[in-house]
């Protein structure tokens, strides 16, 4: 299995919170599961560690560039996830039901690849039918 992390699972791992930590560390223990970090989720993180950049920010940076390369995941977002954000974002809208574009993006992605979606943003996401999704905080 292929988990893909959001922003926040990623925000968490940083600053050690919650059982995120704990929980990569045993899911990717098993045999055969790796993770996946979203290109928006990517963008997400690289804008708020070069938002704020003290020392503690810093080695933060430095991890995520470790976790980075050690990613397990396409690097690009064919236009496939493009299409199919197109069809939640309708599919949302229709039911007056819309959330923001980035979360969109990073739900696509983790639909057109077959990942399951590590967040904490579990509010916004149940809304999107099909999404696999779960939560490690």
């Amino acid at each position: 299995m292929t988990y893909a992390l959001d922003s926040n699972t990623i925000s968490y791992f940083l600053r050690d919170e919650g059982n995120v930590r704990k929980n990569v560390e045993l899911e990717l223990a098993k045999n055969g599961n790796y993770y996946a970090i979203p290109p928006v989720v990517i963008y997400e993180v690289q804008r708020w560690l070069r938002d704020k950049p003290t020392k503690k920010v810093r080695e933060a940076a430095s991890t995520f560039g470790m976790l980075l390369q050690a990613v397990v995941s396409k690097s690009e977002m064919p236009l496939e996830v493009f299409e199919k954000a197109a069809d939640i974002y309708i599919e949302l809208k229709q039911k007056g039901q819309l959330i923001g574009d980035a979360d969109i993006l990073i739900a696509a992605y983790c639909m057109v690849n077959n990942y399951t979606l590590v967040t904490r943003n579990t509010d916004d996401f149940k809304r999107i039918d099909g999404l696999k999704f779960t939560n490690w905080f």
